[in-house]
């Protein structure tokens, strides 16, 4: 709203108007500093990961084409287990990365610096949503969404976790080995961070279907018979989401999809539990 119009506006109120303008206007300074609060931690930590990405981009991004990587580690146990013994997690990757464009490091530092950013104020900033609405809520809704803000916390790095721990090593193995051509692999820096990113955060928000479902059955979009009568079409769904994030072969689509699926049935128990108490309060 312009200048002009709130002018004119508040030369046509009464009293009682003009205090819930006023109102608005506090709760319009109360949102700006939730999100000055929320900035501040995301631009520091930032910081701190630019200064150090050389090293953080060994560590966490370089570390996925060697074969001491946990992921490797771990496979390359279970397929010497197997009588595999030259299997692919036991070796390094041949991978090089380049960078094909002026100014691409520094780029790509920023956006590794900045997503750090977020994903380690996520918790201070789900407290600073909370502090925003909470005066708005009734008792009831208070208790609706008691410990709201830890599950999508913990949704969230656990999908993170299964995206940079599974996924992502995954899709760097197979097609960091796959040489039918036997030539030399030299992906650009944003290609290979990329490679690992995408599929990261996709699990981070697939992660995040339980919250989703919650949230659809408190509003009553969403029953538990109609999440059983699409759960076919679900599971479709998800095998295609599935295979956009991971290497074009069956086991890892399965491994990613397993846990989604199992979300998904989890999701089908809360908004059933929902549901029940919804008709309970009808009840009583």
């Amino acid at each position: 709203m312009t200048g002009l119009n709130l002018l004119f506006l508040g030369m046509a109120m009464d009293q009682g108007e003009q205090g819930e303008n006023m109102s608005f206007i506090g709760h319009l300074a109360e949102l700006r500093k939730r999100i000055m609060w929320s900035i501040i931690p995301i631009i520091i930590f930032a910081g701190i990961i630019f200064y150090f990405f050389d090293v953080l981009s060994e560590v966490i991004l370089m570390s996925m084409t060697k074969a001491e990587f946990p992921t490797y580690r771990l496979f390359c146990y279970i397929s010497e287990l197997s009588g595999f013994e030259n299997s692919d997690f036991c070796k390094d990757i041949p991978i090089q990365v380049r960078e094909d464009a002026v100014g691409q490091q520094f780029t790509i530092s920023m956006w590794f610096s900045i997503v750090g950013g977020i994903i380690i104020s996520i918790p201070w900033i789900i407290y600073q949503i909370w502090l925003f609405i909470k005066p708005a809520l009734k008792p009831v809704e208070l208790k609706a969404v008691r410990g709201f803000g830890l599950y999508v916390f913990l949704l969230l790095i656990m999908g993170v976790a299964f995206g940079y721990y599974i996924v992502a090593p995954l899709c760097i193995n197979f097609f960091g080995n796959y040489d039918p051509l036997k030539i030399a692999k030299i992906p650009s820096f944003t290609s290979y961070y990329k490679f690992i990113t995408n599929p990261v955060l996709a699990c981070g928000i697939l992660f995040q279907l339980p919250i989703v479902i919650y949230l659809m059955s408190k509003l009553g979009i969403i029953t538990p018979a109609v999440l059983k009568k699409y759960r076919k079409h679900v599971i479709v769904i998800i095998l295609i989401v599935s295979a956009i994030i991971t290497p074009p072969d069956f086991v890892s689509q399965v491994i990613v999809s397993i846990p989604v699926l199992i979300l998904y049935e989890i999701s089908i128990f809360i908004s059933a539990r929902i549901l029940k108490a919804h008709l309970k309060r009808q009840v009583g």
